[in-house]
Formats: C-alpha cells, sequence, structure tokens
C-alpha cells in the first residue's frame, strides 16, 4: 500500500461524510468501519512503520516528535491533507479550524494519545491542544479536512 490519496479513498470518502462537530460519534463510526487492528488499517500501519524504516515518513523533525506531510488537501483527497506523525512526548500546541482525525498505532509501551488508547481520536472544529502521546510511543495518521491547522504559542 501506498500513503496516498489513491490509495486511501475508502477512509478519505467515508471521513469525507462524518460530521465533526460531534467527535464521540464520528470516532465510533470510524471504531465500527475502520477497526484500528482490522486489516485496512493494519495495511496503513505497515506501510507507515515502512516508511519510516525507509526515512520517507516522519523523516522531519527530531525525536521525540518527527513528521512528515503525506500529501496536501485536494480534489483527489477530497479536501483531506495527511500527516504523519512519530511521537513519544507533547508536540505544538495548535487549533483545529475543521477539526482533526486521527489514527493512533502504538508502538512501544502503553501509549496514550491525550489520554485516549491506540485507535481512533476525533476533535470538533474550532478545537485546539496540545498533542500528547504518553506511557510509549506512537505512529499517528492525521488527517486535516481543508489541510487546515494553526500552530499557536
Amino acid at each position: 500500500m501506498t500513503l496516498d490519496p489513491s490509495s486511501l479513498q475508502p477512509l478519505l470518502r467515508f471521513a469525507a461524510d462524518l460530521d465533526l462537530h460531534d467527535p464521540e460519534a464520528a470516532a465510533d463510526a470510524l471504531r465500527e468501519r475502520f477497526p484500528h487492528d482490522g486489516p485496512e488499517m493494519s495495511a496503513i500501519r505497515q506501510a507507515m512503520e515502512e516508511g519510516v524504516a525507509e526515512g520517507t515518513v516522519c523523516h522531519m523533525g527530531e525525536d521525540p516528535v518527527r513528521y512528515s506531510r503525506l500529501f496536501k488537501a485536494t480534489e483527489e483527497s477530497l479536501g483531506f491533507s495527511a500527516d504523519a506523525v512519530l511521537m513519544s512526548a507533547p508536540g505544538p500546541r495548535h487549533l483545529h479550524p475543521e477539526g482533526e482525525i486521527d489514527l493512533c498505532f502504538a508502538l512501544d509501551g502503553d501509549p496514550t494519545f491525550d489520554g485516549n488508547p491506540a485507535g481512533w481520536t476525533v476533535y470538533r472544529p474550532g478545537s485546539q491542544h496540545i498533542p500528547t502521546v504518553s506511557g510509549g510511543t506512537m505512529l499517528i495518521l492525521y488527517l486535516l479536512p481543508q489541510g487546515a491547522i494553526e500552530f499557536l504559542r
């Protein structure tokens, strides 16, 4: 699998129909349709891990937070951008103008992402946070509607 809009079409189509104003319902819908340990998400995990090992994914920044842009928001990506982040500590505070959808894979330890276990986490439009992984390391796929993110100080 490649980490491009074409390969991720089923996920992007599903995500495009979610109401991110209700993040709990959106996360539940993602868990039901795309279990994080199911075959489709396992293929994404494998592609992300291979990219990290090859130095093509999460090749920017430095530990404990490394990242990369997988693709920009385009018509083909249904308006989503995708980033990959490998983290074991807090990242930079940011605002989600259009919301955020995160698929988190535990790599070592018993990590949580903002207190949530591995799997799906969704943020509503207008929300902000300091993304924090604690208890181990996570590899995270971030989907941003319209590629919208604002880093805050």
